[in-house]
């Protein structure tokens, strides 16, 4: 076999944010002999980047940068990619991939990458580098988007969802343990989010047995004092056919297997970041799995608004009191319980504000802290192109009065500004 390392390298923006995604995409990898000899960079920061790819470039014959990104990184990301492209065009090809990359294709074409994957990137990256390796023709590659060379748009169409028990959830060769990931997809399609116009409405979970081969690496790598985090969009769906109806089951099987391999010294993160669970699923049982198995003091749930009207406009399918009672029965447990809100929501009227600041003052005299977020629209949701105006300064002055209090916190502020950003961005698709 040919020295794979001297042709083609694929480098790799490792930063803090992205990194789940590509743990999954350099897991798929390995999964390939093809790529067994393959040069693979991991470079987790802005200037390390622009600054080691002359040597990169150097090394091979063609080098391809890899980029996955949020919506509320453009402008970053956009500042990235065109100080690379000013530095190095030759024997660079740029591709991008993610969260915004696969709701902007076009847009994100625009900022210069080459070739953006649209949705789950594991059989498409595969496909793509050993195409771009062996200098053939990867235009009709599914999962692909990519402007010709008279500028015209092309989308190569959608790939079927990946089997997730066929790729690891991070690199073992690599040396990239990590979180894993038990489930993809979303039955509940939320106006405001993303997730289920990228990984589906069905969900998919990994299972118990592929989990515990993973646990295990984690377990070699980390020894006796191994922490398993879980990436799912609902942590107490695990295992459920429809991701609505709890399997009790499958749950409690999934972490006596996990425990079985930790032993009592590992700690299991379960319910809480980056694992967050619904208000509607927070029932004694679901509690009980957590106290008995899991190492967490705590479970996060998204409430997202304290007004009926909103929560059913957001196409939440949960209620008012399903929020309340997860609190209570949180706290009743002795966890304490981190509840999202997001601020600014569309159609949000005075009433609705008030409810919502209501709904928070209870929830903190109760015990609960305050998650505190500004609604940010997004691309290939149907709240993308919704309104954004600041927010009203009642809210400002409840979330700064709850914050100074310790009984809340978040990046509200932040997300406020890139959310009027964002907006405007979203209504014209200009980066300017």
């Amino acid at each position: 076999m040919k020295n794979l390392s001297q042709d083609t390298a694929f480098v790799v923006y490792y930063y803090k944010n992205n990194i789940y995604s590509f743990n999954a995409l350099i897991g798929a990898l390995e999964t390939d002999p093809y790529f067994d000899q393959f040069a693979i960079y991991f470079i987790p920061k802005r200037d390390e980047l622009i600054h080691s790819l002359k040597d990169i470039i150097n090394k091979h014959k063609l080098v391809v940068i890899g980029i996955s990104f949020f919506t509320t990184q453009l402008w970053e990301i956009y500042d990235l990619i065109t100080t690379l492209k000013k530095r190095y065009s030759r024997k660079v090809i740029y591709l991008a991939g993610g969260p915004h990359p696969t709701g902007d294709p076009l847009g994100t074409l625009k900022l210069g990458f080459d070739i953006v994957v649209v949705g789950e990137g594991e059989e498409t990256i595969i496909e793509l580098l050993k195409k771009i390796d062996m200098g053939k023709n990867f235009t009709h590659i599914k999962g692909i988007a990519y402007l010709n060379e008279s500028n015209d748009y092309f989308f190569t169409g959608k790939r079927n969802p990946v089997k997730i028990d066929d790729y690891p959830p991070f690199p073992v060769k690599n040396a990239k343990a990590g979180a894993i990931e038990i489930t993809r997809g979303c039955p509940y399609v939320c106006y405001f989010c993303q997730t289920p116009y990228i990984s589906g409405v069905y969900p998919r979970h990994r299972s118990i047995e592929v989990i515990r081969k993973y646990v295990q690496e984690l377990k070699n790598h980390y020894g006796d004092l191994s922490d398993i985090r879980f990436i799912t969009p609902n942590a107490f769906s695990y295992g459920s056919t429809d991701g609505k109806t709890l399997n009790l089951g499958k749950l409690k099987d999934l972490l006596l297997n996990i425990r079985e391999i930790i032993g009592n010294k590992g700690r299991i993160f379960f319910g809480s970041f980056p694992s967050e669970v619904r208000p509607e699923h927070v029932i004694n049982e679901t509690l009980e799995l957590v106290l008995k198995y899991a190492n967490n003091d705590n479970i996060t749930i998204g409430a997202q608004s304290g007004s009926q009207k909103i929560l059913d406009l957001c196409h939440r399918e949960h209620s008012v009191d399903d929020i309340y009672n997860a609190v209570n029965l949180t706290i009743k447990s002795n966890l304490k319980i981190n509840v999202d809100f997001i601020f600014g929501l569309p159609e949000e009227s005075n009433e609705d504000i008030d409810l919502t600041i209501k709904m928070m003052k209870d929830l903190s005299k109760k015990g609960a802290k305050i998650h505190a977020h500004s609604f940010i629209p997004l691309p290939q949701t149907p709240f993308e192109k919704k309104s954004v105006k600041s927010l009203s300064e009642v809210y400002k002055k409840e979330i700064k009065n709850l914050i100074s209090s310790g009984y809340a916190f978040g990046d509200w502020k932040r997300q406020e500004r890139i959310a009027l950003k964002i907006a405007r961005y979203l209504k014209n698709r200009e980066i300017h």
